[in-house]
């Protein structure tokens, strides 16, 4: 059975375009506060567990060894924009395990900030690893494994030390086992494992409420939460929906965004975590479904990012993006 739609785009009196997609939201325990189309099929959370994938760059000792606060953990966690801040501080993350950027291994590409990438542009620098998005998440890895005397070549392979130990990290956390079934390999080439989105939302819930996580594993991950609170410009970047928000409504709300359209989050005051996914993956409509769930829960947040319109080459507004009647009917229903 297909998933409902979750996000209409209009133009003129016609409904154009659709989106659906699947959303769970789900106490520590499991118990689901909403479900919509497909939660039980595995999905690829993507980015949106580089807080989990941090988890060791704290239990290790490695952050405090070499001197990383909030600063350094809020950019392992993130999917910067890469602008000078966000390359500086991961080659600088880099400097104090004495690497440099050759260590890395998640590639390169342009930054993501439409700025960025034009100033780089103009300057006639092609793009280096330290503005790959997840540069940050990789210089904590390595800082790890140089801590823990592991060798760095190969880091990101699924049978390196390191990618075991978050491949530990999350099997633990979300109660699921992970193995080569559900295991595929993220764009910055480290080992990514799909789970159900009942799964992920119950996960994040147990993030921001500590429920069932050892005491030494609730702070690491307080650390990770308030470091993401306290930058999280650090987390995105500049006009991102992580940055937007958590800038906006610190400690009241902790999401990440993930590639083809998933989204993780959680809300402290509610003990209560949610993970959607739009089935074609496109980032606006899943941006829309993301907001419109968390105004609901909220209300500070409404406007904070609007849904775009449609609008022609002139600037004429012709459309909209919008949630569908279902996702609202939904949402109204919930009980918050």
């Amino acid at each position: 059975m297909a998933n409902p739609i979750l996000i209409e785009v209009t133009r003129g009196p016609l409904v154009e375009s659709c989106h659906r997609g699947a959303i769970a939201i789900s106490a520590p325990s499991g118990a689901l506060a909403l479900r919509i189309g497909d939660v039980d099929s595995p999905v690829y959370p993507r980015s949106a567990v580089k807080s989990l994938q941090a988890i060791p760059l704290i239990e290790s000792g490695a952050a405090d060894h070499y001197g990383f606060g909030p600063a350094e953990i809020a950019l392992a966690c993130g999917s910067h924009i890469g602008s000078e801040r966000h390359t500086a501080l991961a080659a600088a993350m880099l400097e104090r395990a004495g690497l440099s950027e050759a260590a890395l291994g998640c590639g390169a590409h342009q930054p993501l900030s439409p700025v960025e990438a034009r100033a780089l542009s103009e300057a006639h620098h092609a793009p280096t690893q330290l503005h790959n998005n997840c540069s940050g998440k990789h210089a904590g890895m390595l800082a790890t494994a140089v801590h823990l005397g592991e060798p760095t070549s190969g880091y990101w392979q699924p049978d390196h030390p390191v990618q075991q130990r978050v491949h530990d990290v999350l099997a633990e956390i979300s109660g699921v086992p992970l193995g080569a079934e559900v295991q595929g390999t993220d764009g910055c080439s480290v080992p990514n494992w799909a789970m159900p989105l009942k799964v992920l939302a119950a996960t994040f819930a147990r993030l921001v409420t500590g429920e069932g996580l050892k005491p030494e594993r609730a702070e690491a991950v307080r650390r990770i939460l308030e470091a993401c609170w306290a930058n999280p410009d650090l987390v995105a970047g500049k006009g991102r929906a992580d940055t937007v928000v958590m800038r906006a409504l610190p400690g009241q709300i902790f999401m990440k965004t993930g590639a083809e359209g998933v989204y993780c989050g959680a809300f402290p005051e509610f003990g209560l975590g949610f993970a959607l996914k739009i089935d074609d993956g496109a980032k606006r409509a899943t941006a829309g479904a993301t907001m419109a769930l968390i105004e609901r829960f909220l209300p500070a947040a409404r406007g904070l990012m609007p849904l775009s319109a449609i609008k022609t080459w002139r600037g004429v507004e012709v459309g909209t993006i919008r949630s569908s009647s279902k996702l609202e009917d939904e949402l109204a229903g919930l009980k918050v």
